[in-house]
């Protein structure tokens, strides 16, 4: 009497596990529309639940308790390595996807405003304290006056110069300038459909 009871128990699991498997096979008939991880998960599901209902077969015409119990195992050793399989596919096809997008996104991102004002900032500082020590270095070794003050001054004007175009240039790649060529995006990402 014990074994129509969990017959009937594991029949009404089945029925009310269509939420799971009518999707499972939905996935399993649209083919190569969906990634293999997908299919191979949804076959692990179907398989799942028919070892449900086989078990449940197997109850109402079994005898002994070992046949039911042995199609069970069964059924759960093949589902456990059919969603692991599952499991190790899609981690391979999401690093396939983020290598892909990544070579669709080749320019790098630009830097922050922080990021970027800072370096400016750096670099015009940088030519402010380079210009004022070359001209503090040639006032120190005329001391007796008797070099011309023009050439002495142009030094640290062509320092001064540098830093500013330096940082100009510098402004300019970081907002993209020459990274961004016709065609090409500047961030990645998945299009618009």
């Amino acid at each position: 009497m014990v074994q129509p009871v969990v017959a009937l128990g594991t029949a009404a699991l089945t029925v009310s596990g269509c939420v799971w498997y009518l999707p499972a096979l939905a996935d399993l008939r649209a083919g190569a529309d969906r990634p293999d991880s997908r299919r191979i998960a949804a076959a692990a599901c179907l398989s799942g639940w028919a070892t449900t209902g086989v078990v449940t077969l197997l109850l109402l015409v079994a005898g002994a308790w070992w046949v039911p119990a042995a199609a069970g195992g069964t059924g759960v050793v093949l589902t456990a390595a059919l969603r692991g399989t599952a499991a190790v596919r899609h981690r391979r096809e999401a690093r396939q996807t983020a290598r892909d997008w990544a070579e669709l996104d080749t320019v790098p991102s630009p830097a922050g405003p922080g990021r970027g004002r800072a370096a400016v900032a750096l670099l015009l500082v940088c030519g402010l304290l380079a210009a004022a020590a070359t001209a503090a270095l040639a006032l120190a070794a005329d001391r007796d006056g008797g070099i011309d003050r023009v050439p002495v001054a142009e030094a640290p004007a062509g320092i001064v110069g540098l830093s500013v175009a330096g940082a100009v240039a510098y402004a300019y790649a970081v907002r993209g300038g020459w990274a961004a060529r016709p065609g090409r995006a500047v961030r990645g990402g998945p299009p618009d459909c």
